[in-house]
């Protein structure tokens, strides 16, 4: 009869304790889930600071005397399309992340060519309006560099909690599911050519 008592008391103490492990496991998913959200809220909040820097961009461009139009409709249509994709933080998965990825990438080339297009016009990078607006949108840049690499390690942490043992057992039960991050974009493996 005392060992059956004892036996009972081992299971129940090994369940409590595994029921404790599970709650806890859950609660640090719960939080890396809402870390990872908060970072992607600063990534999205620095890619729209570059976008509302625009506007500003084009028009004081505007202003020097026959720039390429085109290259200003570029730009416009670039942001245009890199505004228009919304990922919602609760489904951050490889593929949404990848579309996003490509429409900044896709307005980063048009404003690349915009600023170098720009150093044809000695009286536009005279312009002190445009001046300012190229060291913040340098600025956003790196803030937008920084913002991706901390959104990037946080899913990495989320990622490594759901797939790690015991931790891969409660996420499958309670429905949390890896997360996407951001890759290097196809072609910056190579090195761009300088020609003068």
């Amino acid at each position: 009869m005392k060992t059956s008592y004892i036996v009972i008391g081992v299971i129940l103490f090994i369940l409590l304790i595994g029921g404790c492990g599970g709650v806890s496991s859950y609660n640090k998913m719960v939080a890396l889930d809402e870390t990872v959200k908060a970072k992607w809220g600063t990534v999205q909040a620095d890619y729209q600071r570059r976008a509302d820097l625009i506007p500003n961009l084009v028009e004081t461009v505007k202003g020097a005397a026959n720039f390429e139009k085109s290259t200003l409709v570029d730009v416009t249509n670039a942001r245009a399309r890199a505004t228009s994709i919304q990922v919602d933080p609760t489904k951050l998965d490889p593929a949404a992340i990848q579309k996003f990825q490509a429409a900044q990438g896709q307005l980063s080339t048009a404003l690349g060519r915009l600023l170098v297009a720009s150093e044809k016009y000695p009286e536009l990078k005279a312009n002190d309006n445009f001046s300012a607006l190229q060291a913040q949108l340098e600025g956003t840049e790196n803030r937008i560099k920084v913002s991706r690499m901390d959104f990037n390690n946080a899913v990495q942490d989320y990622n490594t909690k759901i797939r790690s043992f015991p931790g891969n057992i409660i996420a499958n039960m309670t429905g949390f599911q890896p997360k996407g991050s951001f890759q290097a974009e196809a072609g910056s493996e190579k090195a761009p050519s300088v020609k003068f």
